[in-house]
């Protein structure tokens, strides 16, 4: 990434409450590096320019820390380039990261990104999410996705994979008051509740996020 993406990643991240090391940053700019190579032959994301890809991609995920901590097993439902689960573990190194996509060229992806920064503790896997519950019952402490599909759709698919202590945290955008509220009366029969609902702007940009923290009844 040009220099001023990477003064975004550091300030963006900074005001999220997170001091990225000089070590963070060479690994977020190598994964950035990567995507752009791999988006030149498979459509991975939109956003190609440095600094987009430093706000929209890296900064945004490193958001779900606002929330989420290690030690502990995280499933990232829908995962497409790897957001949030590859910047969250740069981050966050003592989560074990399970992350899953419908489509096998951006699990490709993810696995090179993997073996290019030499994660421990991180599966990706070309699955439907609601195949998982075989592998998994009850099993992780956090299911989270970014932008991945309305609220009981994905809730449906995470309960049967969290523990009866975990969490659901939809990463959601402006619209997420709203999307709740539609969402209450589904998330009821399907045994979930809303705990609460985190909402920021997003740093550098501006935009509007929530993060939407979901449990079991």
């Amino acid at each position: 990434m040009n220099e001023r993406a990477r003064d975004f990643l550091k300030k963006g991240a900074a005001e999220l409450g997170i001091e990225l090391t000089a070590a963070q940053l060479k690994s977020l700019d190598l994964f950035a590096e990567e995507l752009k190579k791999w988006n030149r032959k498979i459509n991975l994301t939109a956003i190609t320019d440095d600094e987009g890809i430093a706000v929209k991609h890296l900064v945004d995920s490193l958001s779900l820390l606002k929330v989420v901590r290690g030690p502990a097993r995280m499933l990232d439902i829908g995962s497409g380039g790897g957001f949030p689960g590859i910047p969250v573990k740069v981050v966050q190194p003592d989560l074990a990261i399970v992350s899953v996509d419908a489509v096998v060229k951006k699990i490709s992806f993810q696995k090179q990104a993997v073996r290019l920064l030499g994660f421990q503790s991180f599966d990706a896997l070309h699955v439907r999410a609601e195949t998982l519950a075989a592998d998994y019952p009850e099993y992780f402490d956090w299911v989270v996705s970014r932008a991945f599909s309305d609220i009981p759709s994905f809730v449906a698919m995470a309960l049967p994979v969290l523990k009866p202590e975990g969490r659901i945290v939809a990463m959601k955008g402006k619209n997420a008051a709203e999307e709740v509220s539609a969402a209450e009366e589904e998330l009821q029969k399907l045994g979930a509740r809303v705990e609460s609902v985190l909402d920021f702007n997003l740093p550098c940009s501006g935009d509007a996020r929530s993060l939407v923290i979901i449990v079991k009844k």
